[in-house]
């Protein structure tokens, strides 16, 4: 460093005494003086006045950009968070769907049984009353039976015997003799 100052100044003095050298490519101290002058004047009031600015304008920027990588961690860390409960909660509502749908399927099923037994205690019932109506029937039409043969059989009885005996009487006989004759219904 203390020999190009001293490169320096000797040029600065050549030149100052009129020596003049090469082209725009050679080396010339005086110039180099200068423009190394110019250079640090420029230096120094760009670090006075314009490197804190925008240091500070980069700093500022490199701050905001922190802030927001942060908030775009945070926003997605959230966004994290929300889907995972978003998820919970479809869990949970799927969840709630499936017992839903399998209470329902047992509610159907009971019904279904229910209905069914119902149905069948009906039919029971229904195929009791026909029995009980057949039953009756029965016996109605063998009374009649009884009747029809108690009025065939005095009628025969008067012809044959040519002795009319009053018809009350007569009907007692024959219902005695008949009330003697077992009657067994049939038992399919």
């Amino acid at each position: 460093m203390h020999n190009f100052l001293l490169l320096l100044i000797q040029e600065a003095h050549g030149a100052a005494a009129g020596e003049a050298k090469g082209g725009l490519l050679t080396p010339h101290g005086g110039l180099m003086f200068w423009t190394l002058l110019i250079f640090l004047a420029v230096w120094f009031i760009l670090a006075k006045y314009a490197f804190k600015p925008i240091t500070a304008a980069v700093e500022a920027r490199e701050k905001a950009l922190e802030e927001a990588i942060a908030a775009a961690k945070a926003d997605r860390e959230e966004a994290s968070k929300i889907l995972a409960e978003h998820r919970k909660q479809i869990e949970a509502a799927r969840g709630d769907a499936q017992k839903l749908i399998a209470e329902g399927r047992a509610i159907g099923d009971k019904l279904r049984a229910e209905m069914i037994e119902e149905t069948r205690a009906q039919q029971q019932e229904m195929l009791e009353r026909a029995r009980r109506e057949i039953e009756s029937e029965k016996v109605r039409a063998i009374a009649e039976l009884r009747r029809e043969a108690v009025d065939l059989a005095i009628a025969g009885a008067s012809k044959v015997i040519e002795k009319n005996l009053d018809d009350e009487s007569n009907r007692r006989i024959v219902e005695s003799f008949l009330a003697t004759i077992p009657v067994t219904p049939d038992k399919r």
